[in-house]
């Protein structure tokens, strides 16, 4: 079996799993009731969610097999999976058809058991009662959640408000740290060049002094000739 064939059935293995996984969600949505909810299943938007999820790798699939088809090696197997293909998107549109359905459905259940529930709240006796004081519960809890979620939402701001002002802090160090970097080099590089300045200062100093010295002695044995020459010329010596 070629690489194309064994990627077809890789799809078509994913296609069947994804179909039957979308289908029990549509299912559990049309069951879907203010029951199921207190009883900490999915939420009816999550199970939506979920179903939506499955019907969009539906067709991903179904795109995969319609780059795939035509690259088989027969003739008779591109025609198989052009075919399978249709069978596919018919498949996929039913079940779009029913999980609008299965909304409208779930809808019905809700108010069907709220109203349910609210006739069982306004009658008389004991339960209902208990029911009524169960709801303030819960509606006192609900609040009370809402309230910390609220709170928790605000904290959060701010941390997020005071970690961006650290992260600002930070990176403005950072820039003063690499400036100062930067004259301390300058600083070096002059300081090096001073030095090097001053010591050939310090050596043409002492050479000047040297040479003063050197012309002064020179200046002075000339001077000595030029008597002797003199004194010579004229006889006092």
């Amino acid at each position: 079996m070629d690489k194309v064939a064994e990627e077809v059935n890789r799809v078509k293995n994913e296609w069947n799993e994804a179909f039957h996984q979308t289908i029990e969600r549509i299912k559990a949505i049309d069951s879907y009731d203010k029951q199921s909810e207190s009883m900490g299943k999915n939420s009816l938007p999550r199970l939506n969610a979920l179903a939506q999820d499955g019907l969009n790798l539906l067709s991903s699939l179904e795109f995969k097999l319609d780059l795939l088809a035509p690259q088989l090696l027969s003739d008779s197997e591109v025609e198989a999976a052009q075919s399978l293909l249709e069978s596919w998107k018919n498949q996929s549109q039913n079940l779009r058809s029913s999980l609008r359905n299965a909304n409208m459905q779930a809808k019905t259940n809700m108010r069907k058991a709220a109203q349910e529930e609210r006739e069982r709240l306004l009658g008389g006796g004991e339960e209902s009662t208990i029911r009524r004081r169960n709801l303030q519960t819960k509606a006192g809890m609900t609040s009370a959640a809402e309230s910390i979620t609220e709170s928790l939402r605000r904290t959060r701001q701010l941390m997020v408000q005071e970690v961006e002002r650290t992260a600002s802090t930070i990176e403005t160090f950072d820039e003063s740290t690499g400036v100062l970097k930067k004259a301390e080099s300058e600083y070096k590089g002059h300081r090096s060049l001073l030095t090097r300045t001053r010591n050939l200062l310090s050596t043409m100093q002492r050479q000047d002094v040297m040479d003063r010295i050197i012309l002064a002695v020179g200046f002075f044995f000339f001077s000595l000739a030029v008597l002797y020459v003199v004194s010579k010329r004229i006889g006092l010596l």
